[in-house]
């Protein structure tokens, strides 16, 4: 890997939903913290070939897994979600019927286990991408009284998760731990010279910016990898000398709100994408799995 570099990915020139329409299942819409394929598609391409393995430990609806084998790369994912794990099976079959020339499976599981719900792939993984919860929910879908000819706001697919093990609904220390033992577990499937890209961004609690990009990138390095490059995946598109907003009616609302109150808070308009590869020491460790070189 080069040095730590600094880079602007513009991928967000298409809203989420066109960039799903007709690739995915249109059931796919109801998650609410899916990965935008324009993301998914540009790491692929970018640090993996033809033929090699792709690894998403939180796959959710399987967008990783999906942009890996339309680029016919071979694909694995473990969900904690079971009902999230079929559709993300679903979708892999329909990523297939579209002529998907990759192989792709899922297992509904515990990712903190993943070095033993994937023992055959140990070694093997050119790249591992993946993004941290955010919570039990996000902002979701939103119909306002303009929809509806009725007063207030209506939320609808904000929720992700009504189990309480999910690391989604675990206090902020308690997710990066669990997220610590994901990516310990990720560096066993790596083979040498193979990647982790996590997409991640600062988020708002109770108006309070979380640098989540920064304890992201403390944990990994806990876990025996080392940051390589760091990127900007934008969300919003980039127009004629203007950028295009993409931001949700709630991240919009919570902005107006701060400026009402002095303070000049901004829309985030792009995920941190961290690209970590393996340790001196965990690569010697690892050094004599095989797997297939690129």
């Amino acid at each position: 890997m080069s040095a730590v570099s600094t880079s602007v990915w513009a991928t967000g020139q298409q809203q989420s939903r066109n960039q799903r329409r007709g690739r995915y299942l249109p059931e796919s819409m109801r998650h609410p913290g899916k990965m935008l394929p324009a993301i998914a598609a540009k790491v692929i391409s970018t640090y993996t070939r033809p033929g090699d393995l792709v690894i998403d430990p939180m796959c959710g609806i399987g967008t990783t897994l999906v942009e890996a084998v339309y680029l016919d790369r071979d694909a694995a994912g473990v969900e904690y979600e079971e009902d999230w794990a079929k559709l993300a099976v679903a979708n892999l079959a329909h990523a297939r019927r579209q002529g998907a020339t990759g192989s792709g499976t899922v297992i509904a599981g515990d990712a903190r286990g993943i070095d033993r719900l994937l023992p055959d792939l140990a070694g093997r993984a050119a790249l591992v991408l993946t993004s941290p919860p955010y919570g039990a929910a996000t902002h979701g879908h939103i119909r306002s009284s303009r929809d509806t000819g009725e007063p207030g706001i209506h939320k609808r697919n904000q929720r992700y998760s009504k189990d309480r093990a999910n690391l989604a609904h675990q206090s902020l220390p308690v997710l990066l731990d669990g997220f610590g033992r994901i990516l310990s577990g990720c560096a066993e499937l790596l083979r040498p010279g193979g990647v982790v890209a996590v997409t991640v961004r600062p988020y708002r609690q109770r108006g309070e910016l979380i640098d989540l990009p920064g304890q992201v990138q403390k944990i990994a390095t806990g876990a025996g990898l080392v940051l390589a490059d760091r990127l900007v995946c934008l969300l919003c598109g980039l127009g004629k000398g203007r950028l295009l907003n993409r931001a949700s009616f709630f991240q919009m609302h919570e902005a107006r709100k701060g400026w009402a109150r002095g303070l000049p808070i901004h829309a985030i308009a792009h995920e941190d994408l961290l690209i970590f590869s393996l340790s001196d020491a965990s690569h010697s460790s690892t050094s004599a799995v095989g797997g297939r070189e690129r």
